[in-house]
């Protein structure tokens, strides 16, 4: 039977390499597999089995901390309308053009505030792409590290809370996990904050690094034309750019981590929050409404099928004692705790080149967690890690989602190699930083 799941298992994840829909095939295949079954084999899965799944779903959908999932997505959807990322990206340009690589570390900063404010990397990407990538280059900036820098920072938001990924992370490693291995959403951003944080820092490192080593790669700005873009008004410019944002990442965040409200009541904070401030720049209409609430839907449909996909998946896999099964091939190959992880991270990693991040969470978290369970592994510490992994595969060739967003709003002189080199140092960075969080993982709990 546990040989049974593995099959199971594998046949979906060729399909979904295929490019058959996930939650189709997640949901389709692992029925059909339950019906043929019944017939040649019935006295390994039954219809008793099959009819636990109506409530499976309606325990989904009831699922009070899946309501963050729609109302952060508006919130972001809602912001990337508000033209905050054109004002930030300005703003910090006349604060740090004036150094070598300062419009390097102006995305890198206005990526980190968008991911803490928004979460959507793929809005994110392109919102950057078109407005900082032609300066980039009309300042003489390395193709390559300008490209790098602008992929790499519009995916911070798949670490940076709130993040979707990791309110899906918990919610799976809370349906497949249980007692103390179960992690709470606030918990998950609290713990993910630092190592975001750190992300960032090694990011604008690197650019001092090597626009020190490399000068022509990322020149300054001439001084006339700092002063020109400052010019009457400018400190007020500032303060405006980045008040608005700062209110509402500590009314969101702040709330969470001091316990006032749960994640789900802070995402509510944002959506209104996100609506107010596109109403206070004057872009607040019914066509942008209407567009926010068409996308949030859409976005959110995805998200909640392949999760009843993945319910289905998981119900015949673990009927058919596939759980137990691989944890029988663990214990007897003897590896340790810190080996199988080891397995998961490269296999994770690898599978970034191919599908999304979503379907990672959906497929692998229901297989891998009782695992953990047996080796006693901190889930918490597993989930982070497994964030910071999935952010990678925006990131790696040849099928990452953040290199084709950008692709499709870069110059015609911007070539798929460019973005293929350009993504390589940071690429490294994210490995780096995994390490890290292996060697030293009280850092997770350094917030509290």
């Amino acid at each position: 039977m546990g040989a049974l799941a593995v099959i199971l298992f594998l046949i979906i994840f060729v399909l979904i390499l295929k490019g058959y829909p996930v939650a189709f095939t997640l949901a389709g295949v692992s029925t059909l597999f339950a019906l043929v079954l019944m017939v040649v084999a019935p006295e390994v899965i039954s219809f008793r089995d099959l009819n636990l799944l109506p409530n499976r779903y309606m325990g989904t959908i009831n699922n009070f901390m899946l309501m963050a999932v729609p109302l952060f997505i508006y919130m972001g959807i809602m912001l990337e309308k508000s033209g905050l990322a054109e004002s930030l990206l300005e703003t910090m340009a006349n604060l740090f053009g004036s150094m070598r690589g300062g419009l390097a570390i102006s995305v890198i900063i206005v990526g980190a505030l968008l991911a803490a404010s928004t979460g959507i990397v793929g809005a994110t990407v392109v919102t950057m792409g078109v407005i900082s990538l032609p300066v980039m280059l009309k300042r003489g900036y390395k193709p390559e590290l300008a490209t790098g820098v602008i992929c790499s920072s519009g995916t911070l938001g798949q670490i940076i809370p709130p993040s979707v990924v990791l309110i899906l992370l918990a919610e799976q490693i809370n349906a497949t996990t249980r007692g103390a291995s179960q992690v709470d959403v606030g918990t998950m951003f609290k713990a993910a904050f630092l190592p975001g944080f750190l992300l960032v820092i090694a990011y604008i490192v690197y650019i001092l690094i090597i626009s020190r080593l490399k000068p022509s790669w990322a020149p300054a700005l001439p001084p006339e034309e700092i002063q020109a873009m400052r010019g009457p008004g400018f400190f007020k410019r500032v303060f405006k750019a980045f008040f608005l944002p700062f209110t509402l990442i500590i009314a969101v965040l702040g709330s969470i981590f001091v316990g006032i409200a749960s994640p789900t009541e802070a995402a509510a904070v944002g959506a209104v929050g996100a609506t107010l401030l596109t109403l206070l720049e004057g872009k607040l209409n019914l066509e942008i409404l209407n567009s926010v609430m068409r996308q949030t839907m859409a976005l959110t449909a995805m998200v909640f099928w392949i999760l009843l996909g993945a319910t289905t998946f998981t119900l015949v896999f673990r009927t058919l004692g596939g759980d137990e099964y691989l944890i029988h091939l663990i214990q007897s190959a003897d590896l340790s705790a810190m080996a199988f992880l080891t397995i998961v991270m490269i296999v994770v990693f690898i599978c970034g080149f191919f599908i999304d991040f979503i379907e990672i969470i959906f497929i692998f978290i229901p297989v891998v967690t009782p695992i953990f369970d047996i080796y006693e592994v901190d889930m918490l510490w597993v989930g982070i890690l497994m964030a910071i992994n999935l952010q990678t595969s925006f990131l790696t060739p040849p099928f990452g989602f953040s290199l084709f967003y950008l692709k499709g709003v870069a110059p015609p002189e911007i070539t798929t190699q460019h973005l293929y080199r350009g993504i390589i140092p940071f690429i490294i960075i994210q490995i780096l930083m995994m390490a890290i969080i292996i060697l030293y993982p009280d850092l997770i709990y350094l917030i509290k």
